[in-house]
């Protein structure tokens, strides 16, 4: 059973989970979400980079992430999107099922004095399902298209950006929803500049980028482990699975878009990536 706070009034305080308490993830970081905490959380462990001696005065370039990209085999030049991702089947515990919804999302790129940003989007708070949370641009696929298209037409539909501004060529792994028979296809693309973006007020409240050297900064990564009954398919022997956040400007990155972030930025850091192989969410 999941009981919903608002963690700014958490921001001086301390989460309570079943096993114990423990401080806020980002201490003195106010920001509008309501985030669901379980009856069981645990801290989780440091930023899979974390070890890895990151240079952060050297900037994170356009041309390092299309590299590392290129070297792990997931840009289209190298392979295709992967389809209905079948290692879901793999997972004992889960139910099978096809997946009957398909959504697709953006993960845009620019460079700014060297840097590379990212754009996300907060969504509206008149939306049914995950209103006011931090997203990339995206939505759900219409009939026969393509996640590549769907990536495209919500991009321009929900912050203005044209698809001729926008350069797609790698892709990140699909995630699976089980309980829904849904999975999102995030395209990676590239822009020649930063864009300008006018946001459609029933879907986004407001859209922002963020740098990829300040995700990957000291402070700006937390991981929790989270219990839930029914156990989620997948945990681990004590039914626990990670959940990712990330600080941003006035905000919090969570959930499936934080998960998405964490997969491009083990690629950036050539850092093993924990969750390679769960593709399920």
């Amino acid at each position: 059973m999941m009981r919903v706070h608002d963690v700014r009034l958490h921001s001086k305080g301390v989460f309570v989970g079943k096993s114990r308490e423990f401080p806020p993830r980002f201490p003195g970081h106010v920001y509008p979400q309501n985030i669901p905490i379980p009856d069981d959380i645990q801290p989780g462990s440091p930023a899979p980079w974390a070890e890895q001696g990151i240079d952060l005065d050297t900037p994170v370039s356009i041309q390092k992430v299309l590299d590392r990209l290129n070297e792990v085999g997931q840009t289209f030049e190298a392979k295709e999107l992967p389809g209905d991702p079948d290692e879901m089947f793999a997972v004992a515990d889960a139910r099978r099922q096809p997946i009957t919804k398909r959504s697709a999302v953006l993960v845009g790129l620019f460079e700014q004095e060297g840097d590379t940003h990212v754009i996300l989007t907060r969504r509206s708070w008149n939306l049914s399902s995950h209103k006011g949370e931090v997203s990339f641009p995206g939505g759900r696929s219409d009939e026969s298209e393509t996640p590549v298209e769907t990536a495209l037409r919500e991009t321009f539909e929900e912050v203005g950006i044209t698809p001729d501004a926008v350069h797609p060529v790698a892709w990140l792994q699909p995630i699976v929803t089980f309980a829904s028979g849904s999975a999102i296809w995030p395209v990676v693309a590239m822009l020649a500049e930063p864009p300008t973006m006018v946001t459609d007020p029933n879907e986004v409240e407001h859209a922002f980028t963020i740098s990829l050297r300040d995700l990957l900064a000291p402070g700006s990564f937390v991981e929790e482990r989270w219990r839930r009954e029914p156990v989620r398919p997948g945990a681990d022997g004590e039914g626990y699975f990670p959940i990712y956040f990330y600080k941003a400007p006035h905000d919090v990155i969570w959930g499936a878009t934080a998960r998405i972030l964490t997969e491009l930025l083990c690629i950036v850091t050539d850092t093993p990536w924990p969750e390679r192989s769960r593709v399920w969410a």
